[in-house]
């Protein structure tokens, strides 16, 4: 099955405003895509200041929260604190990583698309 088109325009959109940025897809065969993004700027409050991210976008799109979210498993702060809430281990296209638990609860599928979504996640890490 062919990508939705809502989710294609979504994955347009992120590539739009990450242009630096490489954007690979992997189709997931009910109309949506698991998507990576590379690499990115986490800031100075990681030694890591770049990862890539990672994340599903369902067929359900817009009508469903882009959630979770995935970057470098190897992550550290520079302070060397742990994560703290909403950051586990765990895996994303066969990759160790890092999930981040950032869950839309009031949903508008008008204003939370999958790039404002991926821009709120980053500036959450950036700035915890």
């Amino acid at each position: 099955m062919a990508l939705k088109l809502e989710v294609a325009s979504a994955i347009d959109e992120i590539r739009l405003s990450f242009p630096d940025a490489t954007v690979d897809v992997r189709e997931d065969g009910e109309g949506g895509a698991f998507v990576t993004v590379s690499p990115v700027d986490l800031g100075a409050v990681y030694v890591q200041r770049e990862t890539w991210i990672g994340f599903h976008i369902t067929f359900q799109y817009p009508y469903s929260d882009v959630y979770p979210h995935f970057i470098r498993g190897d992550l550290t702060r520079t302070d060397r604190a742990p994560h703290g809430s909403g950051m586990t281990a765990g895996r994303f296209e066969d990759r160790a990583a890092i999930q981040l638990s950032r869950r839309s609860n009031h949903l508008d599928p008008e204003i939370d698309t999958a790039v404002i979504k991926l821009w709120k996640v980053l500036t959450w890490l950036r700035n915890r």
